[in-house]
């Protein structure tokens, strides 16, 4: 299955809550950590809402 790995590349300060929420969940806390998680509908929309914190890349 796809996943998605993902690299948070700018502050969340100044952010909602949502998306600092959405980071959480995704497993992110520090600048320039990188983790990979399963392409689901869910991680879609997560990333969707964050994604100009992040940059995203797809790995099949």
């Amino acid at each position: 299955m796809a996943k998605f790995k993902i690299t948070k590349i700018i502050s969340s300060n100044g952010e909602t809550q949502r998306q600092k929420d959405n980071l959480r969940c995704l497993g992110i806390r520090r600048m320039h950590q990188t983790v990979e998680v399963e392409k689901t509908p869910v991680t879609e929309g997560q990333v969707a809402k964050i994604a100009h914190l992040c940059k995203v890349e797809v790995i099949d």
